[in-house]
């Protein structure tokens, strides 16, 4: 064990949750209705709980188990089995491994809560997000980073799949996902109000951009040279991508948003995630600089020519930034060609299938869509009893 890499990758863990809880519920929170603010504070908060038992209970020996098949970990690691304090992941606690794991399999599936907020229903949410978990997303992170048949020496060669912390396997499943639950939800029925708390967007962005220090960084793995430039690099894409989205929105409307500036600064970030292990600060900026245009005409193309309620964009900045960075790494002699388009081809087509097949098991136990009297007045109250806000006072 090396005390210095341990420290680090603590400090990781803490930063990636911190990622989801509070970044992403404010981001998310301020995004929507006042009456429905707190149904997404909820969501958050209770996929984070979900997902962290059963990661414990199945995802992690599902994903990095020790089982030799290429498409699954097998089940030698259920609930921690044969791993106590002593037990080493490279140089650092396997427990310490499992737990940094687990914060990014509790935003993955927090990612997709933006294409259906303000009409879905809870239970849903919680079945659905649960079994995503376990049958999508585990599974992808063992083929890319638990040894599995698209990693190196896998079906591509010796040069398999480079996606050091989740282009792939975070973003290009979120957002698929997302987008296609949209479809299946059908657009609000009011989709032009306003993000009720614009300042709770910005603070959520930039506990976002914070805590994206750990999510690349800590890819790493250790406290060395590596942590280090990927920490830089997603600085400085994050920052020009921040930048490009408000100038383009000057060119094209005339006005730079705040919304818009912070939601450049998270395309910047999901663009250089897969990147960020094997670009320098030059590339970043090239990376960032597209990212905050290509990601705003994909919003705008979503919204407005196929017309698909991806209610908060996941699909638009998170998949569509995520396959970019993948397909950037191979553009800058990274990576294969092959092995790139190969893995987003297959993950993409297994994503899809297995989405679509859950959303119809899911939606036959437990509504998907809450009925429209419950839409119009808000989630908040009808579903969860509360109000964020006391508007007599």
């Amino acid at each position: 064990m090396n005390g210095a890499d341990t420290a680090w990758m603590i400090v990781a863990t803490a930063l990636v949750l911190f990622m989801t809880l509070p970044g992403l519920a404010l981001f998310y929170g301020g995004l929507v209705r006042a009456r429905n603010v707190l149904s997404v504070f909820v969501q958050c908060y209770a996929i984070a709980a979900l997902m962290s038992i059963l990661w414990l209970a199945l995802g992690y020996s599902i994903a990095f188990g020790p089982g030799e098949s290429g498409i699954w970990g097998g089940l030698g690691r259920v609930f921690l089995i044969g791993v106590d304090a002593e037990t080493l992941a490279g140089t650092i606690p396997e427990v310490l491994f499992f737990a940094f794991q687990m914060t990014f399999a509790i935003i993955t599936p927090a990612l997709i809560i933006g294409a259906y907020v303000e009409r879905v229903g809870f239970g849903f949410v919680l079945l659905f997000s649960g079994l995503w978990m376990l049958l999508v997303y585990a599974p992808v992170v063992h083929w890319v980073w638990g040894g599995g048949f698209l990693s190196d020496g896998g079906i591509f060669g010796e040069i398999g799949v480079r996606d050091f912390a989740g282009g792939i396997v975070v973003h290009e499943t979120a957002g698929l996902s997302a987008l296609i639950l949209a479809v299946f939800l059908g657009p609000r029925k009011n989709r032009t109000t306003p993000p009720h708390n614009p300042g709770y967007v910005m603070i959520g962005a930039a506990m976002l951009w914070v805590g994206w220090f750990g999510f690349n960084g800590g890819s790493q793995l250790a406290a060395d040279g590596g942590a280090a430039m990927a920490l830089t690099v997603t600085h400085i894409s994050a920052a020009a991508a921040s930048l490009t989205w408000g100038l383009w929105e000057k060119f094209k409307y005339g006005t730079v948003s705040m919304v818009g500036v912070v939601t450049g600064t998270i395309a910047g970030l999901a663009s250089i995630t897969p990147a960020s292990g094997f670009v320098g600060p030059v590339a970043a900026l090239f990376i960032g600089s597209v990212a905050g245009i290509l990601c705003q005409e994909a919003v705008t193309f979503i919204r407005n020519k196929v017309r698909i309620d991806d209610t908060l964009d996941v699909f638009a900045v998170h998949g569509v930034g995520g396959i970019f960075g993948i397909l950037m790494i191979a553009a800058l002699g990274a990576g294969s060609w092959a092995a790139q388009l190969g893995g987003l081809a297959i993950v993409g087509v297994f994503t899809s299938v297995v989405t679509v097949v859950l959303i119809v098991i899911v939606r036959a136990i437990t509504p998907l869509r809450v009925d429209p009297e419950t839409e119009t007045n808000g989630l908040d109250l009808a579903v969860h009893g509360e109000r964020a806000y006391d508007w007599t006072s």
